[in-house]
């Protein structure tokens, strides 16, 4: 059985969590491999979201640092980061409804940021989608 688009979200979050270490750390790594590692089977959303937020995820973090006020996107915690870009991506560049990705967005911040990352993550979301 396939997995949920919940608990694919969530996958999506380590893979770019773990891409983002590495490209902190200088590791060298293949994008197919980290995703490989992380689903069992190949899934084209997550492979839509990963490629989408690599790519522009300088134009993402632009876009994030422009809807915060007095913060910037690498001054929260990684896996904050990675579901805001995720997030962003979805929004800017995908037909899911706002409303999933913004409670998809809030409930992963709820497992993995603390609650004044997950205020940034509802607030930069909220202010892009009020645009």
């Amino acid at each position: 059985m396939g997995k949920t688009r919940s608990e694919l979200r969530e996958k999506i979050m380590v893979i770019l969590y773990q891409i983002d270490i590495y490209n902190e750390r200088k590791v060298p790594y293949q994008i197919d491999e980290v995703i490989k590692n992380n689903v069992d089977i190949e899934n084209e959303f997550v492979k839509d979201i990963v490629y989408g937020v690599v790519t522009y995820i300088d134009e993402l973090d632009s876009l994030a640092n422009s809807l915060m006020n007095d913060w910037t996107i690498d001054r929260i915690d990684k896996s904050g980061a990675a579901i805001l870009r995720m997030a962003l991506y979805e929004l800017k560049f995908t037909d899911t409804p706002e409303i999933v990705v913004i409670n998809e967005a809030i409930e992963l911040s709820k497992k993995y940021s603390d609650e004044a990352v997950r205020k940034i993550i509802n607030a930069v979301l909220d202010k892009y989608i009020k645009g």
